[in-house]
């Protein structure tokens, strides 16, 4: 216990005191922060039995509608799939998750973009929607609902003409319910940083936004939260059901649509309550850029009659 009180000396006392209560760290030889959270704060431990990481997240999350225990389950079901970090720890209430450090390289958005890589993400992606069904559901129209709740009923900043599109925002969701893809668990959050490259696999880690949910979701948000080109979303899509059909790829951008859309309300909550730094409101507003654009494009109405399949 003295050594782990040593190596805790320097970290923010909230962590520490957190990081104390844990069996799986009493022997731990070294802890180091990881970079690069906008939600959470990560630590690296190395142990006689492995290496570890600890995440711990704080009360406000819970603006952001995550849940910590379905977040559990659906980490230990990514486990048993083969495409999740192996799940050691979790205190209910606490905030903690321990999961086992994954070898390999952190994949940037370059990496993302290399064409030769979109066959690898739809393979690992494959493999997380045929895993075990998820505890929770997740639907983008709902979350973003959700979030614009929260800013109105608290002040928090919205960006210029944001309800102005809530209209089309409707007619987007009943074209997209007409012809529904049946839903699989999903991590709906699978920004470049949560690809781990170990050459001969793929990792995807972070299940905070985990939940049952349309492939198409998946497919398109990772194309948006990577800014791939436009010509490299058929590819992605191909990649993953066999073919460009052009109802996938109607679905598939106009659930990038709903996530830049969504996903700026995200960043306008965090903006406001989360200690960590880092500009979350710039960090939206690239999203809702792309995302007015498309609102205001003649296209809109051409995605909308093919994921009708009208």
């Amino acid at each position: 216990m003295a050594r782990l009180d040593a190596l805790l000396l320097g970290l923010p006392p909230q962590d520490a005191e957190r990081l104390a209560e844990l069996p799986c760290l009493q022997d731990a030889t070294a802890i180091s922060a990881l970079p690069g959270g906008i939600t959470n704060r990560n630590y690296r431990v190395d142990t006689p039995q492995g290496t570890l990481v600890a995440r711990l997240s704080d009360p406000e999350s819970s603006l952001l509608a995550v849940d910590r225990v379905n977040e559990h389950r659906n980490s230990l079901a990514a486990a048993y799939a083969g495409v999740g970090a192996p799940v050691v720890d979790f205190v209910a209430g606490r905030g903690v998750l321990v999961v086992g450090f994954l070898e390999g390289r952190t994949w940037v958005e370059d990496d993302v973009r290399r064409p030769e890589n979109l066959p690898r993400i739809a393979e690992a992606c494959r493999r997380l929607h045929s895993g075990p069904r998820f505890a929770s559901e997740f639907n983008m129209f709902d979350l973003q609902a959700r979030y614009l709740a929260v800013c109105r009923e608290r002040g928090f900043r919205l960006p210029d003409r944001y309800e102005e599109f809530l209209p089309t925002v409707e007619r987007v969701r009943a074209a997209m319910a007409t012809r529904p893809e049946p839903t699989v668990p999903c991590n709906n959050d699978l920004l470049a940083r949560n690809f781990i490259d170990a050459g001969d696999r793929l990792w995807l880690i972070d299940y905070e936004y985990s939940g049952n949910n349309e492939a198409s979701f998946e497919i398109g948000n990772i194309w948006s939260e990577s800014t791939l080109p436009a010509d490299l979303l058929e590819p992605l899509v191909a990649a993953y059901w066999g073919s460009a059909d052009p109802a996938k790829l109607a679905r598939a951008r106009l659930w990038a649509l709903m996530g830049q859309y969504g996903w700026t309300l995200w960043a306008s909550i965090q903006a406001s309550v989360s200690p960590i730094e880092f500009d979350f409101w710039e960090w939206g507003m690239e999203k809702y850029d792309r995302a007015v654009a498309t609102f205001d494009s003649p296209d809109l109405v051409r995605l909308m009659d093919a994921a009708a399949g009208r």
